[in-house]
Order: C-alpha cells, then structure tokens, then sequence
C-alpha cells in the first residue's frame, strides 16, 4: 500500500481522485445502481467505470486517511496516509470517537490537498 510519498509522485493518480465524492455517495453510485439518476453528476454505466477518493476510517486507534479506488466489483485501499496530530487533534474535535469511515472534509481536506498539491 502506498505511503504519501510515493502517491505524491503518481501524476496520474492524483488527477484521477476525486475530491468531492463521499463514501456514501460512492456506494449508491456503485452498489446501489438503481439510484444513480437522482446525482445528475455521474452515471455508473459499467464494471469499467471507477472513482478514487478519500476516506478518514476510525475503526483502528487513531484516525486514518485512506485513497480508495472504487468499482462495482470492489473497493480497494491504495494508499495510507497518517495525519499530523493537530489535524487529527481537530478531526476528533468536530466527529469525536465514532468508529466507522468519513468523508474528507475541513481541515483534513484542506491539509491533505496541500500535501498533494505542493509537489
């Protein structure tokens, strides 16, 4: 699994993600294909169709920023980015200790989009 490091240097990785789709937007689209008219935004049309996007999972210790690459078939982690502790600090703040994975937000999103951005 990739480290920030090594995904800073995939180009074509980076612009393929998708910073604005949530985890829960990402299962109706590619698990619940009946609902995909509703979005406006993306139509799912076949197993070839695939998003990449980020997720905060808190079922471990500590919060944990995930890449995910996402199709019908599965969901699988690509890489796994450990938060400096005053993010982390402020991700608990605002979602407290609820185990379960998030979307990207806040100063998570604004931290991380820098990180990558500035290559």
């Amino acid at each position: 699994m990739m480290r920030l490091k090594v995904l800073k240097q995939n180009s074509d990785l980076l612009n393929a993600i998708d910073w604005e789709i949530t985890p829960e937007e990402a299962v109706r689209l590619y698990l619940e294909w009946g609902n995909n008219w509703a979005s406006g935004n993306y139509v799912i049309k076949s197993k070839d169709d695939v998003t990449h996007y980020f997720v905060v999972n808190t079922w471990g210790k500590t919060p944990i920023i995930y890449l995910i690459r996402r199709n019908s078939e599965e969901a699988v982690e690509l890489a796994k980015i450990d938060m400096p502790e005053a993010i982390k600090a402020r991700f608990l703040e605002v979602n407290g200790n609820f185990k379960g994975v998030f979307a990207i937000e806040g100063k998570v999103k604004d931290w991380l989009n820098k990180q990558l951005n500035n290559m």
